[in-house]
């Protein structure tokens, strides 16, 4: 349970060092605010018509008497927006690293060499291009992942009790899982782990990943939240990402000294 405490540690950290870095703080600002206002919209036009798609969805509703025709299709409705608004969660963060792609793997860069006991980061030798077509590729992959358990999540939550209780716990965790991959993503593909090896890289420390990824998906369902403490996650995914792969770092030896010396 240690692990928690610790992956919250780094979210915390990774929110400090932007703080002390103002200037990338704000150009860091840019991509989430472009994704935040196409989200929006999306989450929008979905309480809009949402109700006329669970209508055309189920026509077999039509001849059932009331109230229970208003309550079911009410309750599809309000899953629907539930389900986008948990894809809307887990999407913004690739979505934002895309569009953010130079701006997130230079403020990585200057995070990994910050702490890193030689001054130095790991650096890609792969032209932008790859770089980008990688994670493009990598953040479909990883959807397509978080969809199928969004699907399974949503069959679940039919359940008496267990879908309003336990799904909605299994789906912030599902959500900090997926969130911390994307993040760690930037730095870990820098160094040349692709996707199969992250995945198990977390897997081997879920505890970790879901101390760091639980309260930020948390945090994401507030509006605006997330475009604030995207820069501040990326560098935190940083500091996690080399705790993952066991490399040294100056911050790690100082909190070291400072609980000895406590």
């Amino acid at each position: 349970m240690r692990d928690l405490g610790v992956g919250f540690g780094y979210l915390l950290k990774g929110q400090r060092w932007v703080a002390r870095h103002g200037r990338r703080y704000g150009f860091g600002l840019l991509p989430g605010l472009i994704t935040l206002v196409l989200y929006a919209a999306a989450l929008v036009a979905l309480a809009v018509w949402g109700d006329d798609a669970v209508t055309w969805a189920t026509p077999f509703a039509d001849d059932w008497s009331s109230p229970w025709r208003g309550l079911f299709r009410g309750f599809l409705t309000a899953v629907l927006f539930a389900l986008g608004l948990l894809l809307a969660v887990l999407t913004f963060t690739a979505v934002t690293l895309l569009v953010g792609q130079p701006f997130y793997e230079n403020l990585s860069e200057r995070v990994d060499a910050d702490v890193s006991p030689d001054g130095t980061a790991p650096r890609s030798e792969l032209p932008f291009w790859r770089e980008l077509w990688i994670s493009a590729r990598d953040s479909l992959r990883v959807l397509v992942r978080a969809g199928l358990w969004g699907l399974l999540l949503f069959a679940l939550g039919f359940l008496p009790f267990v879908g309003q209780t336990v799904v909605p716990v299994l789906g912030f965790f599902v959500t900090g899982f997926f969130l911390t991959e994307e993040l760690a993503a930037v730095a870990l593909q820098r160094r040349g782990v692709d996707l199969r090896a992250r995945l198990t890289l977390l897997r081997s420390r879920k505890t970790l990943v879901w101390g760091f990824g639980t309260p930020l998906g948390l945090a994401f369902l507030v509006p605006f939240v997330a475009v604030f403490l995207m820069p501040g996650a990326v560098a935190g995914a940083t500091l996690l990402a080399r705790d993952l792969l066991g490399e040294e770092s100056a911050v790690e030896r100082e909190d070291t000294a400072e609980d000895t010396a406590a």
